[in-house]
């Protein structure tokens, strides 16, 4: 498969990073450079555009899109949540501005092999770097019942995940759970009918939870959130495109603590504990797909865009 993927409020996320022809310019979830191109073309030859992916198909696919850009394009393998380790291995302190477009890729999704889809059957894997150990087949069949209904219920905010994790426990104890299909098959049988005839698609949140688990997504967003936001320089912009509401929620609470650290007591008329706000929200309220670009894109429908700008 060609590694391709149609990015999301791109105008928006171009027009909010206020880019600067000779600045420097993180893309943190590289995917199929869609971003990427869109900042690349909007900077100088003086300019620098570090790109970051976790998946090796990602890396191979982008460079070769990202060739005839005038600016330096540093294309790099790894987590976003590291990023100040490669800014240091980069030889770089501060930065003018990054972007970063959580979940997974269309193509991790399309690429039955990935193990990311509900839709077809495939291998249980769903790790966006292949290199590291363990994988989806690892939870489903190694996590404890009660360690499995917690991931389900908190990461994919399952009213069901109790009873979920219950079916996937009895079917492990007659033979270990190999494929996306007989996961899916489990969690089916699971939801009770009724539940089953409305909403999305009743392994949805059951495979979201799974792959947040895998990629330790949400622990990895609150330390890059903030990391992020120590490396900006003064006026540098940060923008996050989250597609549920947890990631959403790690966001929003991180700027507004950022933005108003005061740990006074309200009563308080002067503050004395010292904290000093560092970023400010560019959009008091997130940014979302227009109805146009819904129609267009269908996996834009869920997406948020919140911008903050370093102080």
């Amino acid at each position: 498969m060609e590694f391709s993927h149609k990015p999301v409020l791109f105008k928006e996320c171009i027009d909010g990073l206020a880019i600067k022809p000779d600045g420097i310019y993180v893309d943190g979830t590289l995917g199929g450079a869609g971003h990427a191109q869109g900042i690349a073309n909007s900077l100088g030859p003086k300019g620098t555009l570090i790109c970051i992916d976790r998946d090796d198909d990602a890396i191979k696919a982008s460079g070769p899109r990202l060739a005839s850009a005038k600016c330096r394009v540093e294309i790099v393998k790894g987590n976003y949540a590291d990023i100040k380790e490669i800014l240091s291995e980069l030889g770089i302190d501060k930065i003018d501005g990054a972007l970063l477009d959580l979940g997974v890729s269309s193509y991790q999704l399309d690429d039955p092999q990935r193990g990311f889809s509900y839709m077809s059957d495939a291998p249980l894997d769903m790790r966006m770097d292949r290199e590291e150990s363990g994988g989806a087949k690892d939870v489903v069949n190694g996590y404890s019942k009660e360690d499995l209904a917690r991931i389900i219920r908190e990461y994919g905010e399952e009213k069901f995940a109790t009873r979920i994790a219950s079916f996937i426990d009895e079917a492990r104890k007659e033979k270990e759970i190999e494929t996306t299909g007989e996961l899916v098959s489990i969690i089916k049988n699971a939801i009770p009918a009724a539940a089953r005839r409305d909403g999305p698609h009743p392994a949805k949140r059951t495979f979201q939870a799974i792959r947040i688990e895998v990629n330790d997504e949400l622990g990895g967003l609150k330390r890059a959130v903030e990391d992020f936001c120590d490396v900006l320089g003064p006026g540098g912009r940060l923008c996050i495109i989250s597609f549920h509401s947890l990631e959403d929620r790690i966001v929003k609470e991180i700027f507004n603590r950022r933005e108003n650290p005061c740990t006074c007591p309200k009563n308080i008329p002067v503050c004395v504990c010292g904290k000093k706000p560092d970023v400010k929200k560019v959009n008091k309220k997130p940014i979302l797909p227009s109805e146009v670009e819904e129609a267009d894109n269908p996996r834009a429908r869920s997406a948020k865009l919140r911008i903050c700008e370093k102080l």
